[in-house]
């Protein structure tokens, strides 16, 4: 028996044979070429090849993992658009006169060790993608497209796995994945997280351990080989453990979400794209709490037309079958970029032109969706939430187009439902506005997320800031506490829509100030529930 350690992943129990995976090096030789525009051609066309790959990739990571994380894959193809990836290309190409494969291999290699040499862990992760989108392009070039196959359930050991190897694996077969490198940070340890794939990276063995019996305890952080028969009886104990849990969580569906003193809460789910609508019913999901809209312009190579948003949200308000679904409008900006919105290049793109911003500097851009959303109301039971507002008078100004594009609407003879507006308290100024802003909407949903990030004025994805960054701060919870007392003096309904939702040490503190309603990832509905009928 032999215990290698390493870094956790995702906790869980995984048991079966190991299948070490070797990658086979794309073997890239310099050729000299004299067609020098005819190469380019080779290189965008096996470009575009591979921005059609990922769409696919991202389709399979919807199913599989949701909307969220299948955005790798959006910031994959963006990558492949970089003028520093491309420039890189075509200037060794029409400089050295030598081939496109042997372009994007040396590309490739002088970025990824760039992306190394950085401090910052985070951007260090993104190595491995700069490694991914380049062997894409080789392998479209060189007509290479083999992929890693499982023939049978196994734990995957690996020096490393890009995120396309992750996703392209079968699910039924993959019972966890082992690698000798990594990052926590990696897109492929975040995937692993939210498929619920019990994963370690770091590991150092010592030998060939291919075919051989392994336990993974990511609880532990470390993977057992050849286990002697009291720890594997443990493990199987322990995994089955597990499993019972999961199947405890599916018999509280069709419960109540009510504590044993009679307190309700409404739990809804959150979801990125229509094809996340079979996890919200099959977790018994009382709504859709969030409905983020800008899928459908982060796909696009240009603006999404009113039919196709009306398609889409139709299908979802159908589906739902007179459940609340809040369609959160336009949320680009930030870390959500769409180059043919053609936004200024900013300092600090988080507190620059986004979401409700751009909707009300570009209205044309928001009356077509407010259109497509207004006339999918006649299908279901459809909630319009303005994210980051900060005024009154943004407040006014949206609800004033809204009610521009239903006069329009009606005056067509486009049926229509009466919706609720409400808005999201995203920000510390949207807080202390509470009392008035109430008196303005329907319903308010808290984005935990960015109200922690701008209250504590910390980047919630810098690394090196995490020991500073407290999702649980004082001041955090007294604005939740403060925004749900100003909202019910106005009759105002509140839900919270970010990360503490699912948070269940504050389920209990939630109910206490009176929240509404949680919205939650689609998985955690269940769990979110169970804590609800403990208290």
């Amino acid at each position: 028996m032999q215990k290698y350690s390493g870094t956790s992943v995702f906790g869980g129990v995984a048991i079966g044979r190991l299948f070490v995976y070797v990658k086979d090096g794309q073997q890239v030789r310099r050729t000299a070429i004299t067609d020098i525009p005819a190469e380019i051609e080779r290189f965008d066309k096996a470009r575009l090849a591979a921005k059609k790959d990922l769409d696919e990739l991202y389709e399979k990571a919807v199913k599989e993992a949701g909307q969220d994380n299948a955005e790798i894959f959006t910031v994959h193809k963006m990558m492949l658009e970089d003028d520093s990836f491309k420039d890189s290309v075509y200037n060794i190409i029409e400089e050295q006169s030598v081939n496109a494969e042997y372009a994007v291999a040396t590309t490739e290699d002088n970025l990824y060790e760039i992306f190394m040499g950085l401090e910052d862990e985070y951007m260090r992760g993104r190595a491995a993608d700069i490694r991914d989108i380049s062997e894409r392009v080789i392998s479209k070039l060189s007509g290479n497209n083999a992929t890693l196959t499982l023939y049978e359930p196994s734990i995957v050991m690996a020096t490393e796995l890009v995120p396309s190897e992750t996703v392209q694996l079968d699910r039924e077969k993959l019972l966890g994945f082992v690698t000798l490198e990594g990052s926590k940070n990696s897109h492929t340890a975040i995937l692993a997280r939210n498929m619920n794939i019990p994963a370690l990276i770091g590991i150092k063995p010592d030998k060939d351990l291919n075919g051989k019996l392994a336990v993974i305890d990511g609880y532990e952080g470390c993977i057992v080989v050849d286990p002697d028969e009291e720890y594997l009886a443990k493990m199987q104990a322990k995994k089955k453990s597990d499993d019972d849990k999961k199947r405890l969580l599916l018999e509280l569906k069709g419960k109540e979400n009510v504590t044993s003193d009679g307190r309700k809460i409404d739990i809804y789910a959150n979801i990125g794209t229509p094809s996340d609508f079979p996890f919200v019913t099959e977790n018994d999901a009382g709504g859709i709490g969030l409905f983020r809209s800008e899928f459908l312009y982060l796909k696009k190579e240009d603006f999404p037309t009113e039919e196709e948003q009306f398609t889409a949200y139709k299908s979802v308000a159908m589906g739902m079958s007179g459940k609340p679904v809040v369609i959160r409008t336009l949320d680009i900006g930030a870390d959500k970029q769409a180059d043919y919105f053609k936004l200024d290049k900013e300092e600090n793109p988080a507190m620059g032109m986004r979401a409700i911003r751009i909707c009300l500097k570009r209205p044309e851009i928001f009356k077509t969706q407010l259109r497509a959303i207004l006339r999918a109301s006649n299908y279901g039971n459809i909630w319009i939430m303005f994210p980051m507002i900060i005024s009154l008078w943004e407040v006014k100004k949206a609800k004033s187009i809204l009610e521009e594009v239903r006069r329009d609407l009606e005056i067509e003879g486009v049926p229509i439902k009466p919706v609720k507006v409400g808005i999201m308290i995203e920000t510390p100024a949207a807080v202390m506005m509470t009392e008035e802003l109430a008196a303005e909407v329907d319903f308010f949903s808290i984005g935990t997320n960015d109200l922690t990030q701008y209250t504590e004025a910390i980047d919630r994805q810098n690394p090196k800031l995490a020991d500073f960054y407290d999702a649980h701060h004082p001041a955090v919870l007294k604005m939740i506490e403060m925004t749900v007392k100003n909202a019910h003096k106005h009759g105002t309904y509140v839900g919270i829509c970010g990360e503490l939702a699912a948070d269940t040490e504050l389920t209990e503190k939630f109910i206490e100030y009176g929240v509404d309603e949680l919205s939650v990832s689609p998985s955690m509905v269940l769990k979110v529930r169970e804590k609800v009928r403990s208290l």
